[in-house]
């Protein structure tokens, strides 16, 4: 039985928890919060002891996980301390996305982890859904053939104002991660941003990039259009076909060529069903995460380890630079 204690307790924070909770080989052994009605909620709803401190909390319970699901400016900035409070109590880690704003905090806990031989995950839970599975074997099987493009878009109404690059920081983890896992290392990006009207942040986004092996894309987000459905999409195209993803869980489309004749594989919604199954892909990636550790995955070889959060981190900082400059910029 794998001991499990969880770093902060917003709403995604009580999210992770039910999902550890759900899983037969792991316990919530502690909560931790430095918001301490925070905590002793989560205390009262796990059935878990509170703690205010991570370092306390660590030292008392010797946990074999630890979930940072702590928030913070840029929804990052919180992550860095108690992840390497975790990994230097030896502790396998399962952090929330972004792993950092901060490339050089990002880099020194992927180092971390990996001189420790520990396996760190990032919450990139949008790989971790049924069709984009199914998506990802296609591309493996051959089925789309020499790989040629990728678009990709994704918006969310989000009136937050912090940083003027908050929606490319905070949105596009998730993005460039499916972009990644389905057409390998990006290395060059150029970036195109606007404001909404009444906005201050640069709200809304466009990426054109570069692949390792040829393959070109396109990446259009946004913080200004009400979320609806399909809120995100993903296609991706070779010489012998093409697919369509909508929402990563609802529906994946196969265009082979030359054909008239399609493969659709629907999650059909209906009310809160919606939700639902977006819930499932924390479940899924939880539970994945915690299967790696107690199979004794390497920790080079898990899922949406904390190398791909970083190398997510890198393609955006690349883009940032390349609105400030013009120009396009090498990853």
């Amino acid at each position: 039985m794998l001991r499990v204690a969880i770093v902060g307790f917003g709403p995604i924070g009580n999210t992770h928890a039910r999902h550890y909770q759900s899983h037969p080989d792991c316990e919530i052994v502690g909560v931790c919060d430095r918001d301490r009605a925070r905590a002793d909620a989560a205390s009262k709803t796990f059935h878990a002891p509170a703690f205010y401190s991570v370092p306390e909390m660590l030292a008392a319970l010797k946990p074999d996980i630890c979930d940072v699901s702590t928030g913070g400016y840029e929804y990052s900035s919180d992550h860095y301390e108690p992840t390497m409070q975790a990994l230097e109590a030896c502790c396998h880690v399962l952090g929330e996305k972004p792993i950092s704003n901060e490339i050089d905090k990002a880099e020194e806990m992927v180092r971390a982890a990996r001189e420790k031989g520990l396996c760190y995950g990032i919450n990139l839970n949008h790989r971790f859904t049924p069709l984009a599975r199914k998506a990802k074997a296609w591309v493996e099987e051959g089925r789309l053939g020499h790989l040629l493009f990728i678009n990709m878009s994704m918006w969310i109404k989000n009136p937050r104002e912090t940083s003027p690059w908050f929606q490319i920081k905070a949105l596009h983890p998730h993005t460039v991660d499916i972009m990644r896992y389905f057409c390998g290392d990006i290395t060059a990006v150029q970036c195109f941003a606007t404001r909404a009207p009444g906005r201050k942040i640069f709200s809304t986004a466009h990426f054109n990039m570069e692949f390792a092996n040829g393959v070109v894309g396109g990446l259009t987000g946004s913080y200004d259009i009400e979320r609806g459905h399909p809120m995100e999409r993903c296609e991706v195209a070779g010489l012998d076909g093409r697919f369509v993803l909508d929402d990563l869980f609802m529906k994946l489309t196969l265009y082979p060529a030359g054909s008239m004749e399609t493969t659709v594989i629907s999650n059909t919604p209906f009310g809160d069903i919606t939700e639902k199954i977006f819930d499932d892909t924390f479940r899924n990636r939880i539970h994945t995460f915690v299967n790696e550790v107690r199979d004794g995955v390497n920790p080079e070889e898990i899922d949406g380890k904390a190398a791909d959060g970083l190398a997510a981190q890198k393609v955006l900082a690349a883009a940032i630079t390349s609105i400030q400059e013009r120009t396009v910029v090498s990853v």
